[in-house]
């Protein structure tokens, strides 16, 4: 049997069943993207960002059945769906748009030689991304546009759950003109992986996805000297230490939490609360989580769908019933109704809680109740993860402050939902390496080539 399947998680109704990839067509499929690198690497920028405009185009014409085809994935609301396709647009067309300056030499100075110095970019090859189910086109989009700006090739094994927004993708690539073997997509094994990874015409891989998924990709990388990209979990905390508008704050911290039912890495997963304000704060966000609308992901006001699969809820449902065995206290939520999951606010979490240093990935948040900044900051890094942070406050050299302190690959003051094509991704410590979007993006998997001229 396949391993690449639609199953609605809504309803549990298998939709189509996929053919894994053979040995034989891998082996093809690699041929190909090698041969493709020979002739795309050398193709002009103007025609890679041309064909790469068009990509953001077809996301743009083909936007509800793309969104469609995500909603029976996974489960994510179709307005949210939208919202994905429609990001994945502003991402074509940023490297579209930028890609003349991401590949132009970069000249060193020369304080006591002669001559020139010129720090000159270049593709490295073939480059293997292997994706998570939770955003099926945001996290193609985010590997894909740079690295094919740059003059990369592609191999893409996305999630199992995934096929058909994958099929669609590489529909569109090859109705926006890109040439045989510039992206393929692969519905490989695991075991095929690894052997894939050891190719020597593979010259990279990013992965996105789980902590023990980039461990194993990392390790048969590492022995093949490969250059890697990983961006795993998180447990993003969301500190409020002050606000003019405990409304706004709630809100915030609603939409950072339940955006995709929680199965988002830089989720605000952890709610960090100054004394002063923690009653009012755990009073109005245990209200707003109870408000918070379940249902049909088809359904427009529809806000939290089911979870992404039956594993899932396992998961979650398994990490919520040990918390409370081991002391938490479940003030709102904690129940299950086949694949959905009720928004979960947990308070009275101590570091013997296995929960503490665990990341869930659903509608469920932690809160907790800080004396201090000092305290708040301690609390914020004592996690294993790395990937982002929310710093709530009005007091700006404390934004200041706070955000310098913070151990993470992204902070962000005042603001949720405020990732752009321009802003680098990624994390530290447990949450990965690497950085995915932006100048930096493009820059993790290229030659800088020194060329010094006397």
């Amino acid at each position: 049997m396949s391993m690449y399947a639609v199953v609605d998680p809504a309803t549990g109704e298998t939709v189509k069943v996929y053919p894994t990839i053979t040995d034989d067509e891998l082996r093809d499929a690699v041929a190909r993207a090698d041969s493709a690198h020979r002739e795309w690497s050398r193709t002009a920028t103007v025609h890679r960002a041309s064909l790469m405009s068009r990509v953001g185009e077809l996301h743009s014409e083909r936007r509800k059945e793309l969104a469609e085809i995500i909603v029976a994935e996974m489960g994510k609301p179709v307005r949210q769906a939208l919202g994905e396709v429609d990001f994945c647009t502003s991402i074509y067309d940023f490297y579209a748009n930028n890609a003349e300056a991401l590949v132009v030499d970069e000249p060193i100075e020369l304080p006591d030689g002669q001559g020139s110095a010129v720090v000159r970019r270049s593709s490295l090859g073939v480059l293997l991304g292997i994706m998570p189910w939770n955003y099926p086109y945001y996290q193609v989009a985010r590997f894909v546009a740079p690295n094919l700006i740059m003059g990369n090739t592609i191999l893409l094994k996305h999630a199992p759950q995934c096929p058909q927004s994958a099929e669609a993708l590489t529909q569109m690539f090859v109705d926006a003109g890109f040439p045989d073997g510039a992206y393929v997509n692969i519905y490989a094994t695991h075991e095929q992986i690894a052997w894939l990874i050891a190719d020597p015409r593979v010259c990279g891989v990013s992965v996105t996805g789980s902590e023990r998924a980039g461990a194993a990709v990392a390790e048969v990388a590492g022995r093949h000297l490969k250059k890697v990209v990983l961006e795993l979990g998180g447990s993003d905390p969301f500190i409020v230490l002050g606000t003019d508008n405990l409304d706004a704050t709630v809100e915030a911290a609603v939409a950072a939490r339940i955006a995709n039912a929680g199965q988002a890495c830089n989720a605000a997963k952890r709610m960090i609360v100054i004394d002063e304000l923690y009653e009012p704060f755990l009073e109005k966000f245990t209200a707003a989580l109870n408000a918070v609308r379940l249902g049909d992901p088809r359904d427009r006001r529809t806000e939290c769908g089911p979870l992404s699969s039956r594993v899932a809820v396992d998961r979650l449902e398994d990490q919520v019933l040990r918390a409370a065995e081991q002391g938490a206290t479940v003030v709102a939520g904690g129940k299950r109704n086949g694949n959905y999951f009720e928004p979960t606010v947990l308070t009275d979490i101590t570091p013997e809680n296995e929960i503490y240093c665990e990341e869930l990935f659903g509608p469920v948040a932690q809160v907790y109740r800080v004396r201090s900044e000092e305290e708040a900051v301690a609390l914020a890094n004592d996690t294993p993860f790395g990937l982002g942070a929310y710093v709530m406050t009005n007091d700006a050299e404390q934004a200041e402050r706070v955000a310098d302190r913070i151990d993470a690959g992204m902070v962000y003051v005042n603001i949720v939902g405020a990732s752009s094509a321009e802003l680098p991704f990624g994390g530290i410590k447990r949450s990965g390496f690497g950085r995915e979007l932006g100048r930096y993006g493009a820059d993790e998997f290229v030659n800088k080539k020194l060329i010094r001229i006397g």
